[in-house]
């Protein structure tokens, strides 16, 4: 459905045209899936049995070919992309379907590894895919995947890694193939495909490949097909991603546990050195107290405002369903705080809880600290500025553990680990290209696209960006609630028709 305005009378008889079109199409493509659904979601199934974590190099393998022999199937040019010399490095499976007289080339973005995952903390095995008739949330029940011509309910959802993360764009890319050959509606860009095996694990080769295979990969929008949809249920189309980074933080107190008997109230507490540095760095309102955290983020555009005027106003759902009573910085709405960069204390350890608690002061407490960037934070700087506030507040830094001579001549020592990390990305929501995509899916879906400046997540966009220089959206389809990375991950099978929909337009927009 049109739900934009256009200004002149000719674009609009020329657009409800293309409307017209496209209505067509879908119904075409909706019936063929309707004939095939237990088919498409059994095809499903085989995909997700083949584990695909990326250092398991046979099994990654083994997605890649599978992978192959499917687009193959649809009349892709597929081939397998290493790096020489690195057979320890997942491959690309890279695909192109050139389009006569076509004047626009998509590079459709899909990773295909996932996740590690524990047996022992799933409901089953995570890599044998497990059909339930609703969310287990909802009291769902495990069901028989069902047999070919028998119908498939919307809200069934299927259990196993990457079944939403990030593997179910493949059955809805295929399907919207299949159904366009079928109805002989051809597509209108010239097609890349770029599988990844390696984003899960830090995508630590991808720049190398993209500098390697640059020529063979250009093109004039990467299309990323990775994420959940909006809260609400509502499409949306995302231009960037945060950048991330952190730190390990180590204090250090005695140089062996003590009786907290003998020696409580003497001896420094590792746990309260901690504590107060942490404090020190945040208020609890949210906002960070770190020297010019905040100095290089880019500032929030008026096509950024504009953005925001679209979203629905779902944090309170969000509040109420996380069971919380507030939210930081006075409530700020969700998609603001994506706008800026965030210090969260991932985890803390000093001595132990519980049952296994002791009378003793610890030797040391350790913090681990996660920074999400927003556009126009380096990763660097940012560590930079984390440890230029460790030091003001009269901590000596160290890389390694301290000698007992470093105890010695320090009061307040620091060890600070750095991790690795990469910077924000953000696509101009104006760009003619990403708009293209907006302007088609919003043909095909009852409501209003929402346009997402940045994900809160982090996804490394900044080597396509740096490598290829080519603008970069992503375009999500999971359910929100499909418990990524974590144990059950699932996918709603009414997803999986919404992506085959949207798929079908983007493949033939005009």
């Amino acid at each position: 459905m049109l739900k934009r305005l256009f200004a002149t009378s000719a674009l609009l008889i020329f657009v409800q045209g293309f409307v017209f079109a496209q209505t067509a199409t879908l119904e075409k493509v909706r019936n063929y899936r309707m004939k095939h659904e237990a088919r498409i979601i059994n095809d499903y199934k085989k995909l997700l049995e083949i584990p695909n974590v990326a250092s398991d190099i046979p099994n990654i393998t083994k997605n890649a070919r599978y992978l192959i022999s499917e687009f193959e199937k649809r009349g892709a040019k597929m081939e397998m992309l290493t790096l020489p010399g690195k057979p320890e490095v997942p491959p690309i499976v890279f695909g192109e379907i050139k389009v006569p007289n076509a004047t626009r080339t998509l590079i459709i973005y899909v990773h295909y590894d996932g996740q590690p995952a524990d047996p022992k903390n799933w409901t089953h095995n995570p890599w044998e895919p497990t059909l339930y008739s609703t969310s287990m949330a909802e009291g769902g029940k495990p069901i028989d995947f069902p047999k070919n011509g028998e119908s498939v309910h919307p809200e069934w959802r299927i259990y196993g890694r990457s079944a939403s993360d990030d593997k179910v764009p493949f059955p809805a890319l295929l399907t919207a193939l299949d159904a366009l050959q079928e109805s002989n509606i051809a597509l209108t860009s010239n097609i890349k495909f770029f599988f990844e095996g390696e984003e899960e694990a830090g995508s630590d080769y991808v720049g190398e490949y993209l500098k390697a295979y640059k020529n063979k990969l250009d093109g004039d929008l990467w299309v990323f097909l990775d994420g959940p949809k909006h809260q609400s249920g509502r499409p949306q189309v995302v231009f960037g991603v945060r950048g991330v980074t952190g730190m390990e933080i180590t204090v250090y107190g005695p140089q062996r546990p003590l009786h907290s008997g003998h020696y409580g109230g003497w001896a420094p507490v590792p746990g309260q050195i901690l504590a107060d540095l942490l404090a020190s760095m945040k208020k609890p309102s949210g906002e960070i107290l770190i020297k010019d955290f905040n100095a290089e983020t880019a500032p929030i555009t008026s096509a950024d405002k504009k953005a925001f005027a679209t979203l629905p106003d779902y944090d309170a759902e969000i509040r109420s369903e996380l069971g919380l009573l507030n939210s930081e910085f006075d409530n700020r709405a969700l998609i603001e705080s994506y706008m800026y960069p965030t210090l969260t204390i991932k985890g803390l350890s000093s001595g132990n809880t519980g049952p296994l608690a002791r009378n003793v002061i610890p030797t040391q407490a350790v913090a681990s600290i996660g920074m999400r960037l927003a556009k126009g934070n380096d990763p660097q700087k940012m560590q930079d500025k984390v440890e230029a506030h460790i030091r003001a507040q009269g901590f000596h830094i160290v890389r390694e553990d301290p000698d007992i001579d470093t105890r010695r001549k320090y009061a307040k020592i620091a060890k600070v680990t750095r991790s690795s990390g990469y910077p924000a990305v953000r696509t101009p929501i104006d760009n003619k290209w990403a708009q293209q995509i907006v302007q088609a899916i919003d043909q095909v879906t009852e409501d209003e696209v929402i346009l997402y400046p940045t994900f809160g997540g982090s996804l490394p966009l900044f080597h396509f960006e740096q490598i290829m220089q080519k603008p970069i959206i992503i375009v999500p389809i999971a359910n929100h609630d499909n418990n990524q990375h974590a144990p059950d991950e699932n996918i709603r099978i009414g997803n999986i028709w919404y992506g085959i929909d949207i798929y079908t337009s983007i493949l033939t927009m005009d």
